[in-house]
């Protein structure tokens, strides 16, 4: 008996030392092949959670943004007025007609000087607002509120409201600039070629320099305070600490910043239409005006369909160029503070 246990012991000892012995014993395929369905289930359930979620938003971008697309590369070869069938097939002949005509040339570079002013009037006016409010003021909380208000205000309301307000007749602009003496007659703001389109880039500052000043004061609640001890410390000044230590810190939030004001600039259609229409006569007519007046009054939409493939291919290509240009810098920092990290923690 005695040595039929021992015989039996020795068995079970060979079978659990010998390499692969539960590989080929009947219980190791049976053992794990419901680990591997429980297993590859999960995998399953977890691919259809991502697809019930990320299928809707493929569905409305495909709807929202590829279709239009492609609505309008088809209608910019075509002569067609809005109505019937498109069958008067003109090939690149309203795209020849978008980029020879003057007024289309005339909005592009009404864009530009749109794009460009912004940056300049709204980076160092939304950068100073922003460091004055990270000071602890009385009223600080009802200063950014009144700062941020006209951003989220809808641009039909401020076009109207602006509208009124730059009458000639009874525009309370003219009113207070003849009291204090500065303006005599009435200006006409919106009505002069010569001021209508800095008169829009006021406005469209006064618009959206909210903005500008929320994601600044974001930026600097991510510098660290003991930078700037150590610059006081050290006997900086306050300018000395600004170009230093503040700007540079700024740096990223500044790029996205002006990304942003780039592409609402080139899109830039609500604010202008409500105070001139791109008038008088076309002076502040952009891409956007352009191409909706070319729909709308005179219902040339295979000329409408051609200027909004070149404002989509314009958008584009600045929008890579600062990518590539701009944006990038952030990346090759990345790059270069993160071994760095990785050593400090080794």
């Amino acid at each position: 008996m005695t040595s039929e246990v021992s015989l039996t012991a020795s068995a079970a000892s060979d079978t659990v030392a010998r390499p692969g012995a539960s590989a080929v014993g009947p219980s190791g395929p049976a053992a794990d092949a419901p680990g591997r369905r429980r297993t590859s289930a999960a995998q399953w359930r977890k691919r259809g959670e991502i697809a019930f979620f990320v299928t809707p938003a493929l569905i409305l971008f495909a709807v929202f943004v590829v279709w239009p697309i492609i609505t309008a590369v088809q209608m910019s070869l075509f002569r067609w007025r809005g109505f019937g069938p498109m069958v008067d097939f003109v090939g690149l002949a309203n795209y020849l007609a978008v980029l020879t005509s003057k007024v289309f040339t005339d909005a592009l570079v009404h864009n530009l000087i749109i794009v460009v002013g912004s940056i300049i009037l709204q980076l160092p006016l939304g950068l100073a607002i922003a460091l004055l409010l990270t000071r602890r003021m009385w009223g600080q909380g009802l200063l950014r509120t009144i700062i941020f208000v006209p951003y989220v205000l809808a641009e039909v309301i401020a076009g109207v409201v602006w509208f009124q307000l730059l009458q000639p007749q009874y525009g309370v602009i003219d009113t207070i600039l003849q009291a204090i003496g500065v303006a005599g007659p009435p200006q006409g703001f919106l009505g002069t070629p010569e001021l209508a389109l800095g008169t829009v880039l006021v406005v469209l500052t006064w618009k959206y320099l909210g903005l500008a000043v929320i994601l600044f004061l974001a930026g600097l609640q991510g510098v660290p305070e003991e930078l700037y001890e150590a610059a006081q410390l050290d006997g900086a000044s306050w300018w000395q600490v600004q170009r230093r230590i503040t700007i540079p810190l700024l740096g990223p939030t500044m790029r996205t910043w002006g990304f942003l004001s780039m592409i609402g600039s080139l899109q830039l259609f609500d604010m202008v239409w409500i105070l001139t229409r791109g008038g008088p006569a076309n002076a502040t007519t952009t891409m956007a005006t352009f191409l909706i007046d070319q729909g709308t009054r005179s219902q040339n939409f295979g000329i409408a369909g051609a200027a909004s493939v070149v404002l989509f291919v314009v958008a584009l290509v600045l929008a890579l160029l600062y990518q590539r240009l701009i944006l990038s810098r952030d990346t090759r920092d990345d790059d270069r503070i993160r071994p760095a990290r990785k050593g400090a923690r080794a």
